[in-house]
């Protein structure tokens, strides 16, 4: 399995264009970080979780040629507003993009592109097709996707289980019964906004602690604000196990 960060960051703050903090300003790659989302492959297969606002740019970026599946954590702008361009691998693969949500987010895609789900679709529009899904595992192209369902202050938000590799976005509570979806992977993906407490997010000290609490080997930190401070200056501050995400990059399983 191969796993690439198409985006490591967050719309949480304030806009780039207003800000003058040491991470906007900085000229280091690793802090440059389009708004979060992950490309998987595995199996000869391809998939994407949540397309949100840099999908294009991060497609060809990283020069994805096919697609078999968006897989989506929950309803969020900046994990959605992306869909559109699904157009694209329409296109080249002549087929209709499978979408895999639960229920609520499925209806809220359906209003915010209301053009790609018209009973008479204009020309090139996105061709979808929807799948709703639970916290029950569920199969795509013969590959075996787990829900691990999290709160996001009080919104249930799916984080998903592949093979060995964990990613849980948008989180600030894993109920019990969810980590012992975790227990035993290899690779374990979770959010950490900023270094101070927030309603809705881990921060960087809870999000450490819970990786140091599910025991996983390899863990990587995502959903990043400029709040949370520079890529340098906080990788000097996590364990060996504990890792700072960036955009483009791709780990092996």
């Amino acid at each position: 399995m191969i796993v690439t960060f198409l985006g490591t960051g967050t719309s949480q703050g304030v806009p780039v264009i207003a800000c003058d903090c040491d991470v906007c300003t900085s000229l280091d790659y690793r802090d440059k970080r389009l708004r979060s989302s992950v490309h998987i492959q595995t199996k000869g297969k391809s998939f994407i979780i949540d397309t949100g606002p840099d999908f294009r740019q991060q497609v060809l970026r990283e020069d994805i040629r096919s697609l078999d599946a968006v897989i989506f954590t929950h309803e969020h702008k900046d994990h959605t507003a992306g869909l559109d361009d699904v157009r694209g691998f329409n296109f080249k693969q002549q087929r209709d993009m499978p979408l895999y949500a639960r229920p609520r987010v499925l209806a809220q895609l359906s209003q915010e592109f209301a053009y790609a789900f018209a009973e008479k679709k204009y020309p090139g529009v996105p061709m979808l097709e929807t799948h709703e899904i639970d916290g029950s595992p569920f199969t795509v192209e013969g590959v075996e996707f787990i829900p691990i369902e999290v709160l996001h202050y009080k919104l249930p938000v799916y984080g998903f289980r592949i093979g060995d590799f964990v990613y849980i976005t948008d989180c600030n509570h894993i109920p019990e019964e969810e980590k012992a979806k975790i227990k035993g992977a290899k690779v374990l993906v979770v959010n950490a906004l900023q270094l101070e407490e927030h309603i809705s997010h881990f921060n960087l000290e809870q999000a450490v602690a819970v990786c140091n609490e599910l025991g996983i080997e390899r863990n990587y930190l995502i959903h990043m604000s400029h709040r949370l401070g520079r890529h340098m200056d906080i990788g000097r501050m996590l364990p060996d196990h504990i890792h700072l995400s960036h955009d483009g990059l791709k780990i092996e399983l």
